[in-house]
């Protein structure tokens, strides 16, 4: 088997705050591999944008990222590198698309710029040399216009318009991996659509690795081959897309699969997980989903589930991969509300 391009193992990325410490990414480990696109997806708070920021060294104090954690990009531990080898990586070797355009983008400078910046940064190259390598890759993500575009600010876009400037940006030096973190949240459906047609066509282009985090399964089944789902600062799933969709195993998975809605199938409200995610300060003994599961048991909280193989490349931290006969006896999820356990 060939090498992955990203191989993390083991990340473990805690917040030190007074309330105690919040163990934001609790041992996640996974792989991606050179061209493939895969997805992270799973609820707010789940760590899943923690675990792309830490992938680029982009966490803040009171953040760090433990020691034992290990990023393998290139042969390199991103996780041990010096600071001035980190830098050499972000924006050149890995790239960010960042979830909020407008506010990722500097709405003092034109676009043109700010795209060209990346090239005069890592290549050294002068201002109008840089300049028209930004017009020429703000023209691949389809802005009509480039030259025209390029010597606009961000107010004087659209949120669509931004976002290819963000692609723009994450594509200047041609990385081997693009993080896309919830690259589609503000745009409307039809932008959506446009800007995730767009990633899949540059990435089978360029071959590029992306690494697509979103909390909507939508995004998951329409752009990535492999998905991995967070919960509680960990990784519950792991499956190729096609395996997840028909059959997913862990009960967060098919919570979130039971709670999209579906054409067809008339209901007067969407379903949900009932409860909400623990905090990362004191993450629940044994299973961190158990409290809000149909079918927990007393195993659940006496024993953390390893990940176990479920099938080809695909494997749940859930005990029922042992005992698969209590799925037939559902029960209603114990909640806990204010210290008190209620049903």
């Amino acid at each position: 088997m060939t090498e992955p391009l990203l191989s993390i193992q083991d990340l473990r990325t805690y917040f030190h705050t007074s309330a105690g410490v919040a163990r934001s990414v609790d041992g996640v480990s996974f792989d991606v591999g050179a061209g493939e696109m895969l997805g992270i997806v799973g609820e707010s708070g789940c760590g899943k944008s923690v675990t792309a920021l830490s992938i680029l060294r982009l966490i803040q104090p009171p953040g760090r990222i433990e020691p034992g954690s290990h990023i393998i990009f290139e042969g390199k531990d991103l996780a041990t590198v010096s600071e001035e080898d980190i830098r050499g990586v972000r924006g050149n070797r890995i790239s960010m698309i960042f979830q909020e355009p407008m506010s990722a983008l500097n709405p003092v400078f034109n676009v043109g710029d700010q795209v060209a910046e990346v090239a005069r940064i890592h290549e050294g190259l002068s201002k109008k040399a840089a300049f028209a390598r930004a017009v020429e890759t703000l023209a691949l993500t389809g802005i009509p216009a480039p030259a025209e575009r390029a010597k606009e600010y961000p107010h004087q876009l659209s949120g669509g318009m931004r976002q290819r400037v963000l692609i723009a940006m994450a594509l200047m030096m041609k990385p081997a991996l693009i993080i896309a973190d919830e690259p589609t949240t503000a745009l409307d459906v039809t932008i959506q659509a446009q800007i995730l047609d767009l990633l899949r066509d540059l990435q089978s282009r360029f071959n590029t690795s992306v690494l697509m985090i979103t909390h909507d399964l939508g995004v998951i089944a329409e752009t990535t081959s492999r998905v991995i789902v967070m919960y509680a600062g960990e990784v519950v799933e792991e499956s190729p897309v096609e395996g997840l969709f028909a059959a997913a195993h862990h009960p967060y998975t098919e919570g979130l699969m039971h709670a999209m809605p579906q054409i067809g199938h008339e209901r007067d409200r969407l379903n949900v997980i009932p409860g909400t995610v623990p905090a990362p300060t004191d993450w629940p003994h044994g299973c961190r989903f158990r409290d809000r599961c149909p079918y927990s048991w007393e195993l659940c909280g006496r024993d953390h589930p390893p990940l176990y193989q479920i099938g080809v490349g695909h494997v749940s931290r859930c005990h029922l991969a042992i005992e698969p006969e209590r799925r037939n006896h559902p029960h209603p999820p114990l909640v806990v509300q204010q210290g008190v356990a209620v049903a």
